[in-house]
């Protein structure tokens, strides 16, 4: 059996983290289910499966889903910039990764509008070659690239800078190219953190309002989004719709957060069970 008493004040610290996890997770999450009991299957259904909401579920997923995908490709070159080259501004670059962490989620919705409008900067070139890049899924996914690229960069950041660099070399000089030792000795490495980036990312993405909000237009049936939904619903004083809605997105994101997690913990096994046979 093992021993866990080697953490200083072991129990006292399970109990204040059980503690903390139940008043500010696990007891909100209940009440929140319990609220909606009150409405019936049928009611809770109905709002759930209203037209309008349903289109909202689909533009939240579907952009997430997109931002994460290319927040995941760009987040690895941007780690790997960081990590393998040495250039000036690295530091000033490495520290504008967390921007979107502090800045106000308001205001970056306000300055990608201003942006990306038909009147901004970039929106006049997008617009010109008949890409609406405002009030539309496009801005929607340019939103939420913009909140969680740094989700993907930090997770795979410090995985790179612990991959040994003698791994490489070894490589090199039994005559595998640069393509080879990427894609067999750095890439399976970086997979973990790839998934748990994307993860966060799209788990950001599903449930972001206030960079999407202003940049979204918020136009019934084509770019509503399942939070605006919700704080529609809070603004009608219709509470149990709100949270009807806010738990259905809830375990849909739970079920793929838990997919990714699942897929994770089959590949330390197999790693595990492969160093164990070796």
């Amino acid at each position: 059996m093992k021993n866990f008493d080697v953490i200083p004040g072991y129990h006292l610290t399970l109990g204040i983290t059980l503690t903390f996890v139940s008043l500010f997770l696990f007891i909100p999450l209940a009440a929140f289910i319990l609220f909606t009991g009150g409405m019936g299957f049928e009611k809770f259904f109905a709002a759930v499966t209203d037209y309008r909401n349903v289109h909202a579920y689909g533009i939240s997923f579907f952009c997430a889903l997109a931002a994460a995908i290319i927040n995941s490709i760009f987040g690895l070159i941007l780690a790997w910039v960081l990590v393998r080259y040495d250039f000036r501004g690295r530091k000033i670059l490495d520290s504008l990764i967390d921007l979107p962490f502090a800045l106000p989620t308001a205001v970056a919705g306000i300055a990608l509008t201003t942006l990306y409008a038909e009147n901004g900067f970039l929106g006049k070139i997008l617009y010109s070659i008949g890409i609406e890049s405002a009030f539309s899924p496009f801005g929607i996914t340019i939103a939420l690239i913009f909140v969680g690229i740094p989700f993907v960069a930090r997770s795979v950041q410090p995985v790179l800078k612990e991959i040994d660099p003698q791994l490489e070399e070894a490589a090199n000089l039994f005559g595998a190219n640069n393509f080879t030792i990427f894609n067999k000795i750095i890439f399976p490495e970086l997979i973990s953190p790839l998934l748990t980036g994307f993860a966060l990312a799209f788990a950001r993405g599903i449930g972001e309002y206030g960079s999407v909000v202003f940049i979204a237009g918020n136009m019934p049936y084509e770019t509503e989004i399942a939070p605006l939904m919700i704080m529609t619903k809070l603004e009608q004083f219709d509470y149990q719709s709100a949270a009807a809605i806010a738990i259905f997105m809830m375990s849909l994101s739970l079920a793929i957060l838990l997919g990714i997690h699942s897929y994770q913990s089959h590949q330390l096994k197999k790693i595990g069970g492969g160093v164990k046979s070796a």
